[in-house]
């Protein structure tokens, strides 16, 4: 029985590893709600605190949003000019093989074709 243990217990592990860590953040979700100015801002009822809020929680999101943007555009364009140098010489390599540079018979060979 130790066997069949010890085979899932790095499973088991990271389970209960899982397990506490979401436990914890829904016990101190509350308490991270948001930063001290932006609970100050909700919980008064005037519109300028709750526009000040929302400020800052776009500027929040902003912020969070920039290096996974500035991430996928520079991923983007060098996924787009590998791209475009393969089928400019896929169309090189066609172009050769049919002008005759390579791969063509000598005029003496016996090639059917």
């Amino acid at each position: 029985m130790r066997a069949i243990y010890h085979q899932f217990e790095p499973a088991i592990t990271r389970w209960i590893v899982g397990a506490i860590v979401l436990a914890l953040v829904l016990l101190i979700a509350s308490v991270a709600a948001a930063c001290p100015t932006c609970k100050e801002g909700l919980a008064q009822n005037d519109p300028h605190g709750q526009s000040l809020a929302a400020g800052y929680a776009y500027s929040v999101l902003f912020m969070m949003s920039m290096p996974y943007i500035v991430l996928c555009t520079f991923g983007s364009v060098a996924y787009f000019s590998i791209r475009r140098a393969r089928v400019n010489a896929a169309a090189s390599a066609d172009a050769q093989v049919e002008g005759g540079e390579l791969g063509a018979p000598a005029a003496d060979s016996e090639f059917v074709g």
